[in-house]
């Protein structure tokens, strides 16, 4: 029987832990032991970002309505408990884009949240 060597696979191996390692500075992109420790270390901390990128979107739109409401003389808790008991559901993602985009919209909410929260 003949012998059955791991070539193959071994060699396949290497190649995709190199290939997530390209672009990596020196060695860590070229050695296959060194390339191997850093991209469990790059996929960690990928997994780690897509969980905080939702926190750091949320952050980002609250303090974009947060800004727009104390232009316009409210703030952003009156706004979203104005909101709230006017029984308007639109989420903050929303709500930063009309902030943004949208200002006479925007000016629309601010006095139904003003009006609802007295």
């Amino acid at each position: 029987m003949t012998r059955a060597r791991g070539v193959v696979a071994s060699r396949r191996r290497r190649k995709k832990v190199l290939k997530l390692a390209k672009g990596y500075y020196g060695g860590r992109s070229k050695l296959f032991r060194t390339a191997a420790e850093v991209t469990v270390r790059a996929q960690a901390h990928a997994y780690v970002g897509r969980k905080r990128k939702k926190g750091d979107f949320r952050r980002l739109w609250i303090t974009r309505i947060s800004a727009a409401t104390r232009q316009r003389g409210m703030s952003y808790s009156r706004f979203i408990e104005g909101l709230t008991k006017a029984n308007v559901q639109l989420d903050r993602k929303i709500l930063s884009d009309l902030a943004i985009r949208d200002e006479a919209a925007f000016d629309k909410l601010v006095a139904i949240a003003g009006s609802a929260a007295q």
